[in-house]
């Protein structure tokens, strides 16, 4: 197994700090050189209004998507990792530089980040709640709601 993913959060994340800008210096030098500075810079301004505008659009369905499940009475748990994930995507794409916002586009496809959001979800990542044996009947559906009340009729 590759030790980058054996790592704790904060060392990971260290390493992405220092490997990602590296690389992104690096191809925007090699597309500087190719097409020049001022198209280099035009381009990466094309690609953050592009992703913008995706993201948003992406964003609106997400939402519509949330609200249709909520409707139906469904839990939109992939709905929610898939907002997360246009997140992080929005993130990306609003750093200057061709590798994050390949990754970023990426991530705007719906059936690819669809994908990402049932595996995360599969994963280990997301804990899942499950009802406790003691509170719930053999059929896991909850039989007692704990709650307080107080009658307005014996106050008077």
């Amino acid at each position: 197994m590759c030790k980058l993913f054996d790592m704790n959060p904060f060392s990971f994340f260290l390493f992405l700090l220092i490997v990602v800008p590296v690389v992104e210096i690096y191809f925007l030098i090699q597309v500087g050189g190719v097409i020049g500075v001022f198209p280099t810079i035009l381009l990466v301004l094309f690609t953050a209004f592009l992703g913008a505008f995706l993201f948003r659009q992406q964003g609106l369905t997400t939402v519509q998507r949330v609200q249709t499940s909520v409707q139906r009475g469904e839990v939109p748990a992939v709905e929610m990792v898939d907002g997360v994930i246009l997140l992080m995507s929005g993130a990306l794409l609003l750093i200057p530089g061709f590798f994050t916002d390949m990754v970023g586009f990426l991530c705007l496809i719906p059936m690819l980040r669809q994908k990402m959001a049932l595996s995360i979800l599969k994963s280990s990542i997301v804990q899942q709640h499950k009802p406790r044996a003691d509170s719930s009947s053999g059929d896991g559906h909850q039989d007692v709601i704990e709650g307080e009340f107080k009658r307005d009729d014996d106050a008077k």
